[in-house]
């Protein structure tokens, strides 16, 4: 899965339909909004226990990585 430049981390704490709690559930999303619909997705009829902000993802961050990646496939290739 790739995450836009523009989402943001969520951390949500749920008690599934059976009763289970589920903590650190980790899911991008452009805002709240979006990460719980991505939430509800997976785990209907859950109850939400928690919610946070993880991690903004920062544009220069992921430059940085998408600069990296191809140097590390290069390495990886060289070496087999």
């Amino acid at each position: 899965m790739q995450v836009s430049l523009s989402t943001t981390k969520f951390g949500f704490r749920i008690r599934t339909r059976q009763g289970l709690v589920v903590a650190n559930l980790m899911i991008h999303g452009r805002d709240e909004a979006d990460a719980e619909r991505k939430l509800r997705q997976m785990y209907q009829h859950c109850e939400i226990i928690g919610r946070k902000i993880v991690r903004a993802a920062k544009s220069a961050e992921a430059q940085n990585l998408a600069q990296v990646v191809p140097i590390v496939r290069r390495l990886r290739s060289a070496s087999n």
